[in-house]
């Protein structure tokens, strides 16, 4: 198979997969490879061309569950090469990998507002391209300009303007197969102080208000006019128990997975808490985490 030819020594097998999502749950990946720039991603690609094997790009695993009989393809992880904070007057570009809380206290050391909102959102900014992350009243669509990616199922990619990810809540046109490179941001000039005591108030507020431990973050995307969090409430549902996952009682929005637990009990607790919500509250929930390895899933 080419893709054992071309990556070789690098190409890990059956590496579990929990490790690399705060849930810290889930089975192993057929294979993994480490991409430390751009020009492994194209290897991977070419790896892949004509296996039939699927893909999964995985940066911080924050808004990841991964099934418990794992992933049957290449999960792709991004290196150092992907790190790297460019600043430029108010224009910053940031590589995938880099995480959104140092992006947010960065660009805030540098005088810039814009990204503060971001110290409260444990991903990467790959994952945050891709899924539009956002957090107290901002989100990507704000401030991203210009990004890149390679496809790599082999498609069209390269360097695009945000007019390319049709941004709505929480969805954008990156794919599964599309590994982001860097992002671009047109942020503002600030006051640093001001900045960072922003960030100060939306560290302290998360601290009081959401739970830590093994959780990634908000299960489900608020309807329109409404809370996710206050709907699950409002049924009933806070420490709402299925095996070895349960509702938080400190946030309804975020379910928490046991030490040692099995991602299949997190995905059946979301099925059923969207069911009993359907049922009591007359709201049908939709997922904000990406569910990868269950058959059905939606």
């Amino acid at each position: 198979m080419a893709i054992d030819s071309l990556l070789g020594d690098r190409l890990g097998r059956h590496v579990p997969i929990g490790p690399l999502t705060t849930y810290r749950v889930g089975g192993p990946a057929a294979y993994l490879f480490h991409a430390e720039d751009e020009a492994d991603l194209r290897l991977a690609r070419d790896a892949l061309a004509g296996s039939g094997l699927p893909v999964l790009v995985v940066g911080k695993g924050s808004n990841l569950l991964v099934a418990d009989r794992g992933f049957p393809g290449l999960v792709v992880t991004l290196g150092d090469g992907f790190g790297g904070i460019d600043l430029e007057g108010t224009r910053v570009r940031a590589g995938a990998a880099v995480s959104l809380p140092v992006l947010a206290r960065r660009t805030a050391a540098a005088g810039l507002t814009g990204l503060e909102w971001a110290v409260g959102v444990p991903g990467s900014v790959g994952g945050a391209v891709r899924m539009n992350a956002g957090g107290h009243g901002s989100d990507m669509s704000q401030v991203v300009r210009r990004f890149c990616f390679v496809d790599l199922a082999g498609g069209e990619d390269g360097e695009f303007d945000v007019d390319r990810l049709a941004y709505s809540y929480r969805h954008s046109t990156v794919a599964s197969t599309h590994a982001v490179v860097w992002a671009e941001f047109a942020l503002a000039p600030g006051d640093r102080h001001a900045s960072e005591a922003e960030i100060g108030e939306i560290v302290r507020w998360r601290r009081e208000h959401q739970p830590g431990g093994q959780n990634a973050g908000s299960v489900f995307t608020n309807p329109p006019g409404d809370s996710a969090g206050r709907l699950i409430d409002g049924a009933g549902l806070k420490g709402h128990r299925v095996g070895s996952a349960h509702v938080s009682p400190k946030h309804a929005n975020f379910f928490q997975a046991d030490e040692g637990g099995s991602a299949d009990d997190v995905y059946a607790l979301i099925q059923e808490v969207r069911r009993l919500v359907q049922e009591r509250m007359g709201v049908r929930l939709e997922p904000e985490l990406r569910l990868v390895g269950f058959e059905g899933a939606a």
